[in-house]
């Protein structure tokens, strides 16, 4: 089994072992092991709080290994409307039930919810399911690194 302990900061003639393809859940997971499409055994031990995003570097505990973390596609709501405003008050109601939400100017992209999506029709929102990668807010009060 593979441990990885370390995120690398810089990529700069790093060759990278392989690509895993995670959830934005299994991104935030600190302590867990992953089996690869080849069968092989990967352990996460990472500092608590950490954050994985895509694109992010994890180095073997012996160094001899680097793997590129990729977010992978899950299925997902898009809420997307005409008025800005409506935007702003879907992603207030959102906040206020403290899911992971990802936030951009034209859209906002949550995890499938029959009650949320619920009240983000009676916001009048647009409402898609997709299947995509999702890269939800990390927080003010945690950190990525």
């Amino acid at each position: 089994m593979l441990t990885f302990t370390q995120r690398i900061r810089s990529a700069n003639d790093i060759e990278i072992s392989f690509t895993l393809s995670l959830t934005a859940s299994e991104r935030t997971r600190t302590r867990h092991r992953f089996e690869t499409h080849d069968g092989e055994s990967l352990y996460l031990r990472l500092p608590r709080g950490t954050i994985l995003q895509d694109g992010d570097l994890l180095r073997s505990q012996i160094g001899d290994i680097v793997i590129r973390i990729a977010a992978k596609p899950e299925a997902v709501l898009t809420v997307t409307t005409q008025k800005h405003l409506d935007l702003l008050r879907a992603a207030y109601h959102l906040g206020n039930r403290h899911v992971p939400l990802e936030i951009t100017p034209n859209y906002l992209r949550l995890s499938p919810d029959p009650v949320l999506q619920g009240m983000l029709e009676q916001l009048g929102v647009d409402i898609k399911s997709e299947i995509l990668p999702f890269h939800p807010e990390i927080g003010a009060y945690r950190h990525s690194h």
